[in-house]
């Protein structure tokens, strides 16, 4: 250590450190805190301070590592009457060279008060650091705060967890977020700390397999960010991601996530095994002296063979032999998660190192074990997740490694790709007594998106990884292509659902031909629920739930060879309207709150609208309700004659309000008579509204694409499909589009999933006959360039 008051040399000696690129973090760190720690020492002794002082160094700096940005946590400790001048001559230079600094002046009894008080103030004293002046006076205080620190930790460890949990809430879960906060949230800094103070109270340690690791990925990688943005952040935000990978060597953003990721779960798996440790020593402590000493030891009860549960947690029976006993990690993972246990920290590591692979195909029992596991809902996460921790699901699962920890760039997802698989098979486990199939839905859920991470559409990649997995698992040669069939089609039903017209005989032909038969049908409704709910609340909703289950029913219809059934009639409000429409030659609107298939819950306002026939009435409608801010979520039309009055245009809309209410049908009403007889000029409104909204930095989005489906999508309408990022007005420019280029819309089925539209529009020709191929593509180019001008 170099002792310096010169802000002059440290500073030039804090920029050669910060930027020799051949330094590894972890020196850098050290040698940053020795440093300061010389310079301090330098301050302390020409600041006049008397015998009886110390300056101390606590909580990270109290460690002897420093990130590049990281404060300066230090401690005046003094016995005595002080000088306010001591102080002032150590802290001002600090301020003066630009680095952070957190201090406080104290004698020892006040440094106990304020730690007795405050459990921030305890933690950073855990750490203390003697940097400079009386050394007894540091070892004493640090002693003392030790010594409380091991008498109150049955009141003071409840107060730490309640810290942690807090914290967890307000800044998520590291392992799973796209701009995760390396310090606060859960699995992060914070919680490498709180498992230091565990340790230092005597009652529990964590397992410390990995551990220090973990540590170190998660502080290098916070000091590439200090590096990379030269601010003392700890949100790894998007737009950082290339340049933090760049500073540490890694591939590529992807790579640096994953590697945060795993280092996260090692933290969180250390503080899940410290804080079930926690409680049985304090549940032990709070039985009186007496009954403790005449205790028996805790009471095994069997949960299978060579699995018992001890102190509420499953172990393994003194009788176990996972040598010989390949199936056994299975056995006691499913005993486990159906009895609501975890698996205790020893029982996993021992079957990690003793127990052999699994002969290959699986025995019956290790299948039937898997889906007990799946089948025991939430109960399985933190018994998959124990397996996970000591490598034991990749050894089950190789094509479990591909997908680990791999980040999801898509703001419909909230889990990473595995922690989504094995959310979806907790939430089939709930939908379990909707098919005559149990286990196989269970394992579908489990692997349906194994083909993430490889080239190409990954359902048609994960249906060869799950032909190749199922063999392997023993399934015979109809139950894997049950399994194949589930992960090939998993996206197909909601797909067809919201892009296709559910009335077109043609869209339950599709869905016919894909599932085969009802068991198939009946499998794939349940995976596609547990699919979108495990995704994320974009991704499900009453609305999305009421079309899915609408396209089963007509799909069921079709297999069982029954006429499915269709909204072709209009309804007798309908008519009303259109009858209201021609005698008055104008608009007849109502509005009426949609609901689910079950009646329960609304799933939207339906907008029904008569017109007089009239060109371009797609594109004001639409640009009406942007106007309105009403979000289209699905759209029909139809043209009728009532009583020989002259062609009605029928619109049905389903709609909700962006925020706020619904506007009042009176005043929907005269706004689009204004529209039409051209009063309102709803395009120009629109743009005025654009440009009068604030502008805020945006994202990089990819172009629209603007395709014409196979002929197979409809025998009667040309199926035009569009994909955007959504956005105010889209429809309207669509409709715009469409009924500039002269093309009917029969029916528009709008999907938004997350920030993303998915639209299917299907058009034909004012004789109602599909569109000829090339009059096609130029409808379809005349929608990219009115969504490309933009």
């Amino acid at each position: 250590m170099t002792v310096t008051t010169d802000p002059g040399d440290h500073l030039a000696e804090r920029a050669r450190l910060l930027a020799d690129p051949e330094l590894p973090a972890r020196s850098r760190r050290t040698a940053l805190a020795r440093l300061a720690d010389g310079w301090l020492t330098g301050l302390h002794r020409t600041a006049g301070a008397p015998a009886g002082t110390a300056l101390v160094a606590v909580g990270g700096y109290g460690r002897g590592e420093l990130s590049p940005r990281s404060d300066l946590d230090v401690l005046l400790l003094h016995d005595g009457p002080l000088d306010p001048g001591v102080a002032e001559r150590i802290w001002y230079p600090v301020w003066d060279s630009g680095i952070a600094l957190d201090h406080a002046v104290r004698t020892p009894a006040e440094a106990r008060k304020v730690a007795a008080e405050d459990l921030k103030a305890a933690l950073g004293l855990l750490d203390a650091r003697h940097l400079a002046g009386d050394a007894r006076l540091t070892a004493e205080l640090r002693a003392r705060v030790l010594a409380d620190w091991r008498a109150t930790a049955p009141a003071r460890l409840p107060e730490l967890r309640a810290l942690g949990r807090a914290r967890a809430e307000r800044h998520g879960e590291l392992s799973f977020l796209l701009e995760p906060d390396l310090k606060e949230a859960r699995g992060g800094l914070r919680d490498l700390a709180a498992l230091d103070a565990i340790a230092a109270s005597w009652l529990a340690d964590a397992p410390r397999d990995g551990l220090d690791a973990a540590a170190r990925t998660l502080a290098d990688v916070r000091d590439a960010l200090h590096l990379s943005t030269g601010r003392a952040t700890d949100r790894l935000a998007l737009q950082d991601h290339d340049q933090v990978a760049e500073q540490l060597g890694v591939p590529d953003a992807d790579t640096l996530l994953r590697q945060v990721y795993a280092a996260a779960r090692t933290v969180v798996y250390a503080s899940d095994v410290t804080w079930r440790a926690v409680d049985r020593v304090l549940a032990r402590r709070g039985r009186p002296f007496r009954a403790a000493r005449r205790a028996a030891p805790a009471e095994r009860r069997p949960l299978a063979e060579g699995v018992v549960e001890q102190d509420g947690e499953a172990v393994l029976a003194q009788t176990a032999r996972p040598a010989t006993d390949p199936v056994l990690p299975l056995r006691a993972a499913a005993a486990a998660a159906q009895a609501g246990l975890p698996l205790a920290h020893a029982t996993v590591r021992r079957l990690a190192a003793e127990t052999g692979p699994l002969p290959v195909p699986w025995p019956a029992e290790a299948r039937d074990r898997l889906v007990g596991l799946l089948g025991a809902g939430e109960a399985c996460l933190p018994v998959w997740e124990a397996l996970d921790a000591e490598g034991l699901i990749v050894r089950l699962l190789p094509d479990w490694e591909r997908v680990r920890c791999r980040p999801q760039r898509n703001a419909v997802h909230r889990w990473t790709v595995d922690r989504h698989l094995i959310e979806t098979a907790v939430r089939a486990a709930a939908l379990t007594r909707r098919t005559t199939r149990p286990d196989l839905l269970l394992v579908a859920a489990l692997l349906h998106d194994l083909g993430k991470g490889l080239p190409g559409d990954h359902s048609a990649a994960g249906e060869a990884i799950v032909r190749r997995l199922a063999a392997r698992m023993g399934f015979d040669r109809p139950d894997t292509d049950t399994l194949a069939l589930l992960v090939r089609h998993h996206l197909t039903l909601v797909d067809t659902a919201t892009r296709r017209d559910p009335d077109d005989p043609a869209t339950a032909d599709l869905i016919a031909r894909a599932v085969g038969d009802r068991t198939h049908l009946e499998l794939l409704h349940a995976l596609t629920e547990a699919d979108a709910t495990a995704t994320g609340p974009a991704a499900w909703s009453a609305w999305r739930a009421s079309l899915v289950d609408q396209l089963v029913a007509r799909t069921a219809a079709r297999l069982a060879g029954t006429r499915p059934p269709t909204t072709d009639a209009p309804t007798a409000e309908q008519e009303r309207l259109a009858v209201e429409a021609a005698r008055t030659a104008g608009p007849a609107l109502a509005l009426r709150a949609e609901l689910a298939a079950d009646g329960t819950e609304s799933v939207g306002i339906e907008l029904t609208l008569a017109v007089p026939d009239r060109p371009g009435l797609l594109g004001t409608v639409a640009g009406l309700l942007a106007l309105h801010r009403l979000t289209v979520r699905k759209a029909g039309l139809r043209e009728l004659d009532p009583a020989g009055a002259g062609p009605v245009l029928l619109l049905g809309w389903t709609v909700a309000a962006e925020y706020g209410d619904v506007p009042e049908t009176a005043r929907l009403r005269a706004d689009l008579r204004r529209a039409l007889d051209g009063s309102l000029d709803v395009g120009r409104r629109l743009a005025e509204r654009d440009a009068a909204a604030p502008r805020r930095p945006g994202i990089r989005t990819p172009p629209p694409v603007v395709t014409v489906a196979p002929g197979t999508a409809s025998r009667s309408a040309t199926v035009l499909e569009v994909r955007a990022h959504d956005a105010p007005g889209l429809l309207h420019r669509i409709g715009r589009a469409l009924d500039t280029a002269g093309a009917r819309v029969r029916t528009a089925h709008v999907s938004t999933l997350g920030a993303e539209a998915v639209d299917a529009f299907y058009l034909t020709t004012e004789a109602g006959r599909p569109l000829a191929p090339e009059r096609a593509q130029q409808v379809a180019q005349a929608v990219r360039d009115a969504l490309k001008t933009h």
